[in-house]
């Protein structure tokens, strides 16, 4: 089920921006000189971007990898700034005394006394949340921390270097100030939300990016139609994306089931890009064209991108960056595909309009010529399944 439908124009405008709030898409870490504006967007390069910072925990996966840090923590963020990444995603919830918290899940589990017991997030107060997992002061023990795996299997949360659960506001203050943050605004798709509700989290989320965001790049995005169309318009200082599976999986909601259907509630809506499954981006090619001719940013996410090949035929393709989760590998890859020169350097594959502008040289890996890209583009769709 969706979110209840709510009309965008009855919302007030909570843009109360401190002068040093953030009003492009860029850092130290991105090329200088290329604005994210309020309507229209452009992103200067090709981003990487730690999917729930260092990558997600697959707890069950083979790949110890996916187990290595806790995801969506503090470790897990700083540990992917150590590498050329331009973002972290991670999920935002607020807690019932209206604190944001960083969670994944709209549950948190535990075993009390040999018995699995379930919380959700958003009806939990801070103290209660903070409870689970690994502690910060030295003696006290938390919680045991249990995840429930999409086939429904519960299992110990336990990886290879713990971290605790924070708050936006700890993560703002003790991650790396130069990596951007992709704060998803996380909503459970089996309850309706009233607009009341929805503008108080906001009003919560908000507080905390406009007090402690300074110069830091953020990006919000959300996979509910409404709760992005309403974090719109409580402020334009920070572009907003909306996420979707783009037609991989269908809902009640008809805005989140195809890439066309994203395009126009951004129109509409004034947002300023889409975070599609790149599977969907795959299946549908011809809806990139059409993305960039409404002048709307896309990224990706997906398993997908954590295979380096994939990234590359999306950086061919025009998509402007990547959420992964296999962060130091990809990032490798793209620096070792796409290498950044100057126009006396040589480079011969220019995506950037002008003289003397940054170029972007393939480096390691095979030229396709236009004809070779077409087919290409005509034979994904076919490999890609629903």
């Amino acid at each position: 089920m969706a979110l209840k439908a709510v009309h965008v124009s009855d919302v007030p405008n909570l843009d109360q921006v401190p002068e040093n709030a953030s009003l492009a898409l860029y850092s130290t870490r991105f090329s200088k000189g290329v604005e994210m504006g309020r309507v229209a967007s452009r992103i200067p390069k090709f981003l990487v971007i730690g999917h729930r910072g260092n990558g997600m925990n697959a707890l069950q996966s083979s790949d110890r990898r996916m187990r290595a840090i806790k995801e969506n923590s503090i470790a897990s963020f700083n540990s992917a700034a150590n590498f050329p990444i331009d973002f972290v995603e991670f999920d935002v919830q607020v807690t019932k005394d209206d604190c944001p918290v960083i969670f994944h899940d709209n549950f948190i589990l535990s075993e009390e006394n040999g018995t699995v017991c379930e919380r959700r997030v958003t009806e939990l107060c801070l103290s209660e949340f903070l409870c689970y997992g690994p502690q910060r002061e030295a003696g006290k023990e938390g919680k045991t921390l249990l995840r429930k795996t999409k086939d429904g299997k519960i299992v110990r949360w336990d990886v290879e270097k713990d971290d605790s659960l924070c708050t936006l506001q700890e993560a703002f203050e003790q991650v790396e100030p130069s990596l951007g943050f992709n704060i998803e605004l996380k909503f459970d798709d089996y309850v309706v939300y009233e607009q009341d509700y929805l503008i108080n989290v906001f009003q919560a989320i908000l507080q905390v990016v406009f007090n402690y965001a300074k110069d830091r790049p953020i990006i919000f995005s959300s996979f509910q139609p409404d709760a992005a169309l309403i974090v719109k318009k409580l402020q334009s200082t920070y572009p907003v994306f909306f996420l979707t599976n783009g037609g991989t999986e269908l809902y009640y909601d008809v805005r989140r089931n195809s890439l066309e259907e994203a395009m126009k509630l951004c129109l509409e809506g004034g947002l300023q890009g889409i975070v599609s499954e790149v599977k969907g981006v795959f299946r549908n090619p011809g809806a990139l064209t059409k993305i960039k001719d409404a002048k709307l940013s896309l990224l990706t996410y997906g398993k997908l991108n954590n295979v380096a090949e994939a990234v590359y035929m999306q950086y061919l393709m025009g998509i402007e960056g990547v959420i992964v989760d296999l962060v130091q590998e990809i990032t490798e890859s793209v620096s070792d595909m796409i290498k950044p020169t100057t126009a006396e350097d040589g480079g011969d594959k220019n995506l950037l309009e002008g003289d003397g502008k940054m170029q972007m040289q393939v480096k390691s890996k095979p030229e396709f010529s236009q004809r070779e890209l077409s087919f290409l583009l005509k034979l994904i769709p076919e490999l890609i399944q629903l």
